[in-house]
């Protein structure tokens, strides 16, 4: 009997994607204009699904008042606007590509939802190109 229930959410952030191992030519022959020294932008797009057995008093699976409040302040509040590479702590050594970022989502946000219940982020970099996390 579980029911899942969405929560989206938009944020906008630049990066670059580069393996600083590598030279310019092999960056950007793996990455293309996405190794690019000046950075790009993206409006991101976050789909979180959390899933479980819905309280039998409230009818809750999860109050969606208290899931947005999360990912305004794990996710929103600490990328939106910013250089990932540049301005924050989870991208300083990894490489800020789509699946990595929606890695670092879910492991943001996992600590604040209650155990029992199941959690998937979805995160589109473009309406075409999209992950998800944990992968079904």
């Amino acid at each position: 009997m579980k029911v899942s229930v969405y929560r989206q959410e938009h944020f906008n952030a630049a990066h670059r994607l580069y393996y600083s191992d590598w030279d310019d030519a092999t960056n950007e022959n793996v990455f293309g204009k996405c190794a690019y020294p000046n950075y790009h932008g993206h409006n991101y797009d976050l789909v979180v699904k959390v899933s479980g057995v819905p309280d039998p008093k409230t009818g809750f699976v999860m109050d969606m008042k208290h899931l947005s409040g999360i990912l305004k302040k794990e996710v929103v509040l600490k990328f939106d606007h910013k250089n990932l590479n540049l301005d924050t702590e989870e991208f300083k050594t990894l490489n800020p590509t789509a699946e990595n970022i929606a890695i670092v989502i879910y492991n943001l946000i996992r600590p604040h939802i209650d155990a029992d219940l199941d959690l998937q982020v979805r995160l589109y970099e473009t309406p075409r190109n999209f992950v998800e996390y944990p992968a079904n």
